[in-house]
């Protein structure tokens, strides 16, 4: 096989599709990116460097890998992924698609044309190619699946109305010319069956282009089983755990980091699972945010607006519900919603594995109770529905798509004859990590849930948190939205007039 020696082990070769044909990379920087591969090494500069850290969507690609039997096409940003992830996988660029038109455009590209959906071109690749993974994964969208497709692009000047229309009108161009069946082949034919390792090489080649993300270099491993992850940071302890690359990515792209040794998740099947049963919901640490959020999805409609509003399909596609609950930010979505529905973690060193409850897993401001070596394995949520709880969750941002909290607030109460039996409240933005309401949770538990107890229990969150004025918010706008929010959480809870304040658009 290419890329292996006669030991059988890695050379330290990547190996992906482009085009319909294998493409091999060697002597690469590990941290290398996509994007700069691709436009300084092959010259495909249809691919743009915009913001560099996954916000504008100038740089998106589409990456195809197998789902079991049948191919996943998802968008993502070329300018957070590393190179070495593409290792057995299929890439699309917008050169890519002029092979898989009837006339050299592919539909997408022909409806952006007749739909006049490009002015200056700049951020149109990117536009097109959250369209392209929109058409093979959906053949009839309706509005809002167009408009979430397009979240992570931002457009500069011509307006998103003809991009919408072409959208809708990429279908009516006839079915392209992919043949799935034969990619699913080549991806059957080259998916790696050892572990990949590169190591530092010389990279001339690449730092002549005077990127200083290319200069990152170092030691990248790919284990394939659980156990071999595990002994790896046993061995490599200051090793940077990667999984969908979109915090570390920046590291890279933003703060010039070097990053001696890289431990990639992706290829340990173990951990890239949804495992439900009747009490709860188990996500492994290398399932993409998109997976997580469909399955609990099923179970807490509620979540809808956080899993809409949580980044752009390009980042969910690629980042992990565990690498969001890992990274600690203060001001992580996820992390709300789950310590309010009592989620604990699963978290191994060596042959070791213990639980911990999510809300004990924050220290201080990106500091956990992850001890050397150790890692999140899985994420344990509760299935509460049908004993009488009930819940929300509420973002507040500047933009409604793709944009950081200012306060994120989640709540889950179990009501009994009308009284609050138990309460869980947790807010993202108001603290250093994401952190449960003490004082207004006793003000609400063994009391009736009336507007009199909840304005009690705003009262007392003045006690539960001193959050910052930053470029986001004020202090004194965050007190008052958290107290806000708790109380539309009442009134959706409560009386025939709050049924119109929350409705479920998956129901269009």
């Amino acid at each position: 096989m290419p890329g292996t020696n006669n030991n059988g082990e890695n050379n330290g070769t990547i190996r992906f599709l482009l085009d319909d044909r294998v493409h091999e990379v060697a002597n690469v920087a590990p941290a290398t990116t996509v994007l700069n591969y691709l436009r300084d090494v092959l010259q495909r500069t249809g691919t743009k460097e915009g913001c560099a850290e996954g916000d504008c969507g100038a740089c998106t690609v589409v990456v195809a890998d197998l789902d079991g039997q049948r191919v996943r096409f998802r968008s993502v940003n070329s300018c957070i992924q590393f190179l070495p992830t593409l290792d057995g996988k299929a890439l699309y660029t917008v050169e890519s698609l002029k092979k898989l038109g009837k006339n050299g455009l592919h539909p997408v590209q022909q409806a952006m044309v007749d739909c006049h959906g490009s002015q200056c071109g700049f951020c149109t690749p990117g536009f097109v190619m959250s369209l392209f993974a929109l058409y093979r994964n959906n053949a009839g969208p309706i509005r809002a699946e167009i408009d979430d497709a397009l979240s992570g692009n931002l457009c500069r000047c011509t307006g998103y109305r003809p991009i919408i229309s072409a959208a809708g009108r990429m279908y009516e161009y006839g079915p392209d010319l992919l043949d799935g069946q034969k990619l699913a082949r080549q991806l059957e034919d080259i998916q790696p069956d050892v572990s990949l390792e590169l190591s530092e090489r010389d990279n001339s080649h690449l730092q002549a282009a005077g990127r200083p993300g290319d200069e990152a270099r170092g030691k990248f491993h790919a284990p394939e089983t659980l156990s071999e992850l595990a002994d790896l940071l046993m061995r490599h302890p200051d090793a940077t755990i990667l999984a969908g690359g979109t915090d570390v990515g920046l590291w890279v792209t933003k703060e010039y980091r070097e990053l001696p040794a890289i431990i990639y998740l992706g290829r340990v099947g173990e951990l890239d699972y949804i495992d439900e049963t009747e009490e709860r919901l188990e996500v492994g640490a290398a399932t993409s945010l998109t997976d997580a959020f469909a399955a609990l999805e099923k179970h807490y409609p509620e979540l809808y607006e956080i899993m809409r509003r949580f980044a752009s399909p390009p980042i969910r596609n690629a980042a992990t519900l565990c690498g969001n609950i890992a990274n600690g930010s203060p001001i992580g979505d996820t992390m709300p919603a789950l310590i309010s529905l009592g989620a604990d973690l699963v978290l191994r060193r060596g042959g070791r594995t213990r639980r911990l409850p999510l809300d004990e897993f924050y220290l201080d401001y990106r500091k956990t109770a992850l001890q050397p070596s150790e890692f999140v394995q899985a994420v344990r949520i509760p299935l509460l529905q049908g004993n009488g709880g009930h819940f929300r969750s509420y973002k507040i941002a500047k933009r409604y798509d793709q944009d950081i909290s200012s306060v994120c607030g989640a709540y889950w109460v179990q009501l009994e004859a009308d009284a609050v039996a138990d309460a869980r409240i947790c807010y993202g933005g108001m603290a250093a990590v994401p952190q449960r309401a003490g004082l207004c949770e006793a003000a609400l538990r063994g009391r009736p849930w009336n507007e009199t107890t909840v304005e009690t229990a705003i009262e007392a969150l003045s006690g539960d948190y001193q959050p910052l004025t930053d470029m986001r918010a004020s202090a004194a706008y965050r007190r008052r939205v958290a107290g806000n929010l708790l109380k539309r959480f009442y009134l959706e809870t409560t009386g025939a007039e709050a049924a119109n304040i929350w409705e479920y658009p998956g129901s269009e």
